[in-house]
């Protein structure tokens, strides 16, 4: 008898939390895109999705009161794999059933690592108006034939976090991206996290009171602090390397 195939593997969306877990109105959507690898078709590490929890929380308290629902996005697979960018296209995806759950809401890409670049591409999707990228993976020049795209990101508030020892990715890279497409879109900050690594456990606390900042003001119109706001408004180097403080959060109007 010949062996049946398998079914392949779908991406799909993590149990809801936030406004959705609770049954009331969703005005608008945060989705976590979970680290990854460069390449490799097995299944995503469950490390990663756990890893991604403790932010999620911490947004979904932020705006419990505008009606925000999160979804951790759980990939076909752990690695990029070039071309095929299989965490964007998972990323996309769960855009689209996002849409089919929740209407015309607006949604907030937050990845970190793999999952920030693929937070980036897949932000051309039009229910997206925002996009966290924190510690994002990027391919430096000589490993690709074009450069990492930007023009998707036009329309979107973009925000970029990265450690200054982050000894994984490369956070040069970052800036070099978030160049490009400050002269495409205005509305494109990053921070640098003095001293912190890729996992930016150091400063955790100020970097999660910086994306919930950042997705309250960017989903819902309810302004950015002053030091976001100074970062989007201020031309480049100076908006694009803005040093993350500490204690930033502590004493927000949030």
């Amino acid at each position: 008898m010949a062996q049946q195939a398998l079914p392949e593997r779908g991406a799909r969306l993590g149990r809801p939390m936030g406004a959705a877990a609770a049954r009331t109105t969703v005005h608008g959507v945060v989705l976590l895109l979970p680290e990854g690898e460069p390449s490799g078709t097995r299944r995503p590490s469950r490390l990663s999705v756990a890893a991604t929890l403790p932010l999620a929380r911490r947004l979904v308290r932020a705006g419990r009161e505008e009606g925000l629902a999160a979804h951790v996005v759980h990939y076909r697979c752990r690695g990029w794999n070039g071309a095929a960018a299989d965490a964007a296209s998972d990323a996309t995806w769960a855009v689209e059933e996002v849409v089919r759950r929740y209407g015309d809401v607006p949604v907030c890409l937050v990845g970190h690592g793999m999952g920030g670049r693929a937070a980036l591409r897949a932000a051309g999707h039009e229910a997206v108006t925002s996009v966290v990228a924190l510690a994002p993976w990027l391919p430096a020049p000589d490993e690709v034939l074009e450069p990492e795209p930007v023009k998707q990101l036009v329309g979107r508030h973009v925000l970029i976090a990265h450690g200054t020892n982050d000894e994984r990715t490369d956070p040069e890279l970052s800036y070099r991206l978030a160049e490009r497409a400050k002269k495409a879109n205005r509305d494109v900050c990053r921070f640098e996290v003095h001293t912190d690594g890729h996992g930016l456990h150091q400063h955790r606390s100020e970097v999660q009171a910086l994306a919930a900042d950042f997705l309250l003001g960017s989903l819902f119109h309810s302004g950015f602090s002053r030091p976001v706001a100074d970062a989007l408004a201020a031309p480049p180097p100076l908006g694009l390397r803005m040093p993350l403080a500490a204690g930033f959060g502590a004493n927000l109007r949030r």
